[in-house]
């Protein structure tokens, strides 16, 4: 079995830009993005239907959310409602608690330490922290045309 990193997909290498001027795979499937904002699941709770309703339409106007990365908006706003869910627990009872014989660690805090990293990687993967939105390029983005290209013969690069 290889080891090393995974392959970017391709619409991943054209949003972020291709600074090695590697081959792109022209056969790769590319998801349109999507133009409208659809609706949280009814199945969320408040917390992640607000998140989503803040996120979302950024994410339609940035041109990056697709059809199939509904599943990580999702999951990104269920570990947002866990963690906030979390840190209201934390709040109110404390990093200590009492267990059966003795006081120990809040059962909120590994739960809030896991979600943060849910969100870590869930928001990375949509351009949601600032790294992550200095590598994206905004979907539909051209060059701008570059007046010297016609002496070149018309060829760009």
């Amino acid at each position: 079995m290889p080891v090393g990193r995974h392959a970017k997909p391709t619409a991943l290498k054209v949003i972020q830009g291709n600074p090695g001027k590697r081959k792109l795979n022209k056969n790769a499937p590319s998801p349109d993005a999507l133009t409208h904002v659809p609706e949280p699941p009814d199945w969320f709770g408040e917390i992640a239907k607000n998140i989503w309703r803040q996120v979302a339409p950024w994410l339609i106007e940035a041109r990056i959310l697709t059809g199939t990365d509904m599943h990580n908006l999702e999951a990104f706003c269920m570990a947002y409602q866990r963690w906030r869910e979390a840190q209201d627990d934390i709040t109110k009872n404390g990093i200590i608690v009492m267990g059966a014989k003795q006081e120990i660690k809040n059962p909120a805090c590994t739960v809030s330490n896991e979600t943060l990293r849910q969100m870590a990687a869930y928001g990375g993967a949509l351009g949601l922290d600032p790294a992550a939105r200095a590598r994206l390029k905004p979907g539909g983005e051209q060059k701008p045309d570059n007046p010297f290209t016609a002496l070149r013969g018309g060829k760009a690069g």
